[in-house]
């Protein structure tokens, strides 16, 4: 496997490589930090964009429990990526971005507030299969301890959308 190679040095050029695993948590643990890192972005994002184009007002709301939530979950990822010597990714993945491009297409009319709510979901249950993926496999206790203090987080998000009907925050 190319990721075992070593350098003359013996060194493991993909673990002391920027933006991947530092001493602490190891590659699945690092992987883990960048892809829930990016989640957060995206949930951000969708949220400030829900208080924008959202009409129902609980669509809104959600939007800002989304903001008030990720960035808290954000914060507190961000201090453990820098802890472990992982460079978390400055942008939501293209598919989180065209995710969120798509709804946005959908502003001004009455389907946003659906398309919003189907793709939360839709995020939301992909958030909750990476946390379980840390908590059963992951390595580092840190980040492990991080992904099970978000899980009842991002199931209140879940709970919140689920079906593509807005529930009361």
């Amino acid at each position: 496997m190319a990721d075992d190679r070593r350098d003359d040095g013996g060194t493991d050029r993909y673990r002391d490589a920027p933006g991947c695993r530092g001493p602490g948590p190891g590659e699945s643990d690092a992987t883990y930090v960048r892809m829930a890192h990016q989640g957060n972005l995206a949930e951000i994002a969708a949220g400030q964009d829900a208080q924008t184009n959202g009409k129902d007002v609980c669509v809104k709301d959600v939007g800002a429990a989304l903001v008030r939530d990720h960035t808290k979950l954000d914060a507190d990822l961000s201090a453990l990526a820098k802890q472990g010597g992982v460079t978390p990714p400055n942008a939501p993945t293209p598919e989180q971005q065209a995710a969120l491009t798509a709804v946005k297409a959908k502003a001004g009319s009455d389907a946003y507030d659906k398309a919003w709510l189907k793709a939360q979901e839709d995020a939301h249950t992909k958030t909750l299969a990476l946390i379980d993926k840390q908590v059963s496999q992951g390595k580092d206790a840190s980040t492990t301890q991080a992904a099970e203090k978000a899980r009842p987080v991002v199931t209140m998000h879940l709970n919140m959308v689920r079906g593509g009907t807005c529930h009361a925050v």
